[in-house]
């Protein structure tokens, strides 16, 4: 069954979910696909549909999947996405969402294997040392599909949050998923579940006049 959400509510409240995932309630395979099935009708360069879901919902799959999970997050560089003055600016003018955002990291890292369904999606081609045309056509082609199953999801009730857990051990991890490493890329990590309720409310941002650019910067 559907929220009754118009599209702008569906728009604003579709959160990355952390601490409001149901670890106690499986997610029907069905609902899985319908998600997907909406995911593959967002745009994708040249329509080559390159796009991949891997969806793990075996419990010592999961359970797999969560101990690379965790040793990928040890195994992060913490430079490779150094916080410039005016991210620092922007994160410390909300300091009660990043003191949520931390919580609810710790809450997923400690419950990960406890989440019933885990989707790695994923793309053919990869994009190390590519060109930036190169890049933007792949991962373009990518982000809306699993934007849009992301979207599905809240729809239905269910919640989802975009991690880069994979990149560190992405090889440890398609291996894993039996994933063709070599001309296959894992995109992202997406934990799936039911949410515990499912009103949410749009999160605050920045002012629109300080990323809003009027025909020049």
């Amino acid at each position: 069954m559907l929220l009754d959400l118009s599209p702008d509510e569906l728009l604003s409240t579709t959160r990355a979910v952390r601490h409001r995932l149901d670890l106690s309630r499986p997610v029907p395979w069905e609902l899985i696909q319908e998600c997907v099935e909406l995911a593959v009708q967002a745009p994708t360069g040249r329509n080559r549909q390159r796009w991949h879901f891997v969806v793990v919902t075996d419990r010592e799959r999961r359970y797999a999947l969560a101990d690379v999970f965790r040793k990928a997050v040890a195994a992060a560089d913490p430079h490779a996405s150094p916080l410039t003055q005016r991210d620092a600016e922007r994160m410390n003018a909300y300091p009660s969402s990043l003191s949520k955002m931390r919580s609810g990291f710790q809450h997923l890292y400690d419950n990960i294997h406890r989440v019933p369904a885990l989707v790695v999606p994923c793309v053919e081609g990869r994009t190390d040392d590519a060109s930036v045309l190169a890049q933007s056509m792949t991962w373009g082609s990518i982000l809306p599909a699993v934007w849009s199953f992301m979207l599905a999801a809240r729809a239905r009730g269910l919640g989802t949050v975009w991690t880069t857990a994979q990149a560190p051990l992405e090889r440890e991890m398609a291996t894993l998923l039996g994933v063709p490493f070599n001309r296959v890329m894992l995109a992202a990590f997406v934990p799936l579940a039911y949410t515990v309720g499912t009103e949410f409310r749009p999160a605050p941002r920045v002012p629109l006049g300080q990323v809003l650019h009027r025909n020049h910067w």
